[in-house]
């Protein structure tokens, strides 16, 4: 069983925000794990995913945005929320040197961790992971939150439900064909943006996450390191 260990990040002119480091025994990678727009690195879903990521080998480093940490309900600007990416990375490296570092999120936290790569931000993060990548607001497809992936230096790997309404698969699919080798696309079907199932998928939401945690794991291990 993996136990969390509770931390501290400081964000350069925001204070402090919470941390909390997940590191099973086997662990053969670092993930930053950013969370989504309206709930934070303590909310069911990321607390289900770290674990299965810990029983895929996966260590997690979870952490809150300023806004969250101060439970205000607008996210903060983008200049902070990327800033507050890159100083997690920063922890991370600093708390398991040992270990090849990932980074990513879910909805919001990976977007805002893509941009922060792509302004060169993450230092030796080996590649981002995408738990539902917004490629644009509910129901109003549009590709102009992709412009920056083609900046992104590293890997990607995007999961993504196909009833995801925050990311039209027609639109998203050749925009990944667009990166290459830089993207793969994990797509689980009957798949929403939360990673609900409907049952006609013939799986349970359980399953889901451990698909999602496996996935990662795979795909991370074909990375060079």
């Amino acid at each position: 069983m993996a136990t969390g260990d509770k931390l501290r990040i400081a964000v350069q002119g925001n204070g402090e925000v919470s941390a909390l480091l997940v590191r099973p025994p086997t662990a053969r990678w670092l993930l930053v794990l950013g969370h989504g727009a309206g709930a934070g690195m303590a909310h069911p879903f990321l607390e289900k995913l770290a674990a299965e990521l810990a029983n895929a080998g996966v260590a997690t480093l979870r952490y809150q945005f300023p806004y969250m940490e101060e439970r205000r309900r607008v996210p903060d600007r983008p200049d902070v929320l990327t800033s507050t990416v890159a100083a997690a990375v920063r922890l991370a490296s600093e708390a398991a040197p040992e270990l090849p570092l990932l980074a990513g999120g879910k909805s919001m936290g990976g977007r805002m961790t893509s941009q922060a790569a792509a302004g060169n931000l993450l230092g030796s993060v080996k590649g981002l992971v995408f738990f539902g990548f917004p490629l644009h607001p509910p129901n109003r497809p549009s590709t102009k939150r992709a412009e920056h992936l083609a900046n992104v230096g590293v890997p990607m790997l995007f999961l993504q439900g196909t009833r995801d309404t925050l990311a039209d698969l027609t639109l998203l699919r050749p925009i990944c064909a667009q990166l290459g080798t830089h993207a793969t696309l994990h797509i689980i079907p009957e798949a929403d943006h939360s990673f609900h199932v409907l049952k006609k998928a013939g799986k349970t939401d359980a399953e889901v996450m451990t698909e999602l945690a496996q996935t990662t794991a795979a795909w991370a291990n074909k990375l060079e390191n």
